[in-house]
């Protein structure tokens, strides 16, 4: 039986649905233009995870380009656009362009939102994959993700390099990078860890902002849980970074693994230096005490607390804490920072502790110039 238009959008069955595809699909969930709505949006992409799917998330009020540069780097198979402000005739194209602007013509662009009828054909006209209307199953946008999923191969070597970056990425995640491929480590790697909601990628997005302004290029790889149930994963980090004010002089790449599995990592930062990156951020998985591995892979480590993160014996046992080259206090301006502070100094043993309000951009420059500049 058909479905009505004002028929809800329903859960399907938690459960893996593209196991037997080459890779897992990747998808560029983004919201373009005047559109503040975003419980639908994570709807789909909780959906799309609970599937076998990795959803990147790029978050509100997401302009083409911006789009377009999250899809490049991402390496994703295709973007899901939403729109619900009357403005998909203009935003839609202008992303196409941009995706053709920045190497990626050929990733799929999939759009949904309140599109009138009489309008679909442009947007086929113009490039544009599929259509979703309201009433449009889960089953159906998950079988048109699994569509658009290919083998991954090398980009052609006249292609964009960021695109090229990105691809091989996607290959050496895989485990089939080949052995002759340069790689080549930048000149600083540096690793950020702490416990889930310490605020870790709000403090990541205002280092990079803060190395646009100072004019250097930053790469970052984030690093976000795997679901060893379906094999799906919601990387929502990159939503915390302003790519239309940073633009794509910040690389920024989601990875979905489970638990600490770096088995990759050396190859990714090898690639990432051979790209020409000076310097790399490696942002871990929300980290418990003894998530201790990222400390083999990069040359400074900082420790990311938060007031509340418990009392003093929790502080004196071994783990995490002892692989801190500094420590950030951050959400400063939160009650028991003081207290905080006070049994870090205890554990400490003369490592450097820095207090940061990452939302507010609050003690940023001391901390990247102790990071990044002197590491």
């Amino acid at each position: 039986m058909a479905r009505g238009l004002t028929d809800p959008t329903t859960a399907i069955e938690k459960r893996d649905r593209c196991g037997d595809l080459p890779h897992r699909p990747r998808v560029l969930l983004g919201k373009m233009g005047l559109d503040g709505h975003d419980r639908g949006v994570k709807l789909i992409a909780r959906i799309m995870r609970d599937s076998g799917i990795h959803v990147i998330y790029s978050g509100l009020w997401q302009t083409p380009r911006g789009l377009a540069i999250g899809a490049r780097d991402e390496d994703v198979d295709c973007v899901a656009a939403s729109m619900m402000s009357n403005s998909h005739l203009v935003l839609v194209p202008k992303l196409l362009e941009e995706l053709a602007a920045v190497g990626r013509p050929d990733i799929a662009v999939n759009v949904g939102g309140i599109i009138p009828q009489e309008d679909v054909p442009a947007l086929i006209e113009c490039g544009v994959a599929r259509v979703y209307h309201t009433g449009t199953s889960m089953d159906q946008i998950v079988e048109s993700v699994r569509q658009c999923v290919h083998p991954y191969q090398p980009l052609a070597l006249n292609s964009n390099p960021s695109a090229q970056l990105a691809r091989q990425l996607s290959i050496a995640h895989s485990g089939r990078l080949p052995t002759t491929t340069p790689l080549k480590r930048p000149t600083r790697v540096v690793g950020i860890t702490g416990a889930p909601g310490a605020g870790k990628s709000t403090l990541v997005a205002a280092m990079s902002a803060e190395g646009v302004r100072r004019g250097h290029r930053i790469a970052v790889i984030a690093f976000d849980p795997m679901s060893p149930i379906t094999g799906g994963a919601l990387l929502g980090d990159r939503l915390r970074v302003d790519f239309n004010a940073v633009d794509d002089r910040v690389f920024y790449r989601s990875l979905a693994i489970i638990g600490e599995d770096y088995r990759s990592l050396d190859q990714l930062i090898g690639l990432v230096g051979a790209a020409g990156f000076e310097t790399l951020i490696i942002e871990t998985v929300g980290a418990g005490q003894n998530d201790v591995a990222i400390r083999n892979h990069v040359d400074r480590t900082a420790v990311v607390t938060v007031p509340g993160m418990g009392d003093s014996v929790q502080m004196d046992k071994a783990g995490i804490l002892e692989i801190a080259d500094l420590f950030v206090a951050n959400k400063a301006d939160h009650a028991g920072e003081a207290k905080l502070v006070r049994e870090l100094l205890d554990v400490a043993g003369g490592r450097a502790i820095y207090e940061t309000i990452a939302t507010q951009g609050k003690g940023i420059i001391e901390l990247y110039e102790a990071l990044i500049e002197q590491g």
